[in-house]
C-alpha cells in the first residue's frame, strides 16, 4: 500500500509540475523547438530545475549505497535513430508521453491523435525490436519516455 501510494503521489506531483511549468502547452514546446523564429527559452530554466532535483536526488542515493545507480546503456545506431524519431514527432506535435497523458483533461481531442498514433508507434517499434533482442529482454513499452 505504502508503494502505491508513493507512486500515486509521485505521478500526481509530476502531473501538476507539467501543468504549472506550461509543458502541457503545445504552442509553448514548439515555440522552444523553434530557435529560428520566434524562439521562447522559458522551458530551459524547466529543464534546468529538473535537471538540478534529479541530479541532486541521484547524487545523495548513490552516496547513501555507496553504488552506481542505472546501466550505462551503449550509444549505437537504434538509441540515435530511436532519440531523432521522438524528436521529430516531439517538435511536430508538442507533446511528449507525459504531458500528453496530463492534457487528457484539458484538450482531450487533440490528445487523443497523439496518444493513439505514439501507441501505435511503440508497438510497430517493439515488433522491430522483438527481432533483434535477445530473449527474456524487456519491451520497449516499459521503457518508453516520459519527459
Amino acid at each position: 500500500m505504502r508503494t502505491t501510494l508513493t507512486a500515486f503521489g509521485s505521478g500526481l506531483l509530476f502531473g501538476v509540475g507539467l501543468l504549472v511549468s506550461g509543458m502541457t502547452d503545445p504552442h509553448r514546446v514548439r515555440a522552444f523547438l523553434d530557435f529560428a523564429g520566434r524562439w521562447n527559452p522559458s522551458l530551459a530554466g524547466v529543464m534546468a530545475g529538473a535537471i538540478a532535483v534529479h541530479g541532486t536526488a541521484l547524487w545523495l542515493e548513490r552516496r547513501r549505497l555507496g553504488v552506481s545507480i542505472g546501466a550505462q546503456a551503449p550509444l549505437d545506431a537504434r538509441l540515435v535513430i530511436g532519440a531523432a524519431v521522438f524528436g521529430v514527432g516531439w517538435g511536430l506535435a508538442g507533446y511528449c508521453p507525459g504531458p500528453a497523458i496530463v492534457s487528457l483533461g484539458l484538450a482531450p481531442g487533440r490528445v487523443w491523435v497523439f496518444l493513439s498514433t505514439m501507441v501505435v508507434g511503440v508497438l510497430i517499434g517493439d515488433a522491430m525490436g522483438a527481432r533483434h533482442a535477445p530473449r527474456g529482454a524487456p519491451s520497449t513499452i516499459a521503457q518508453a519516455p516520459t519527459c
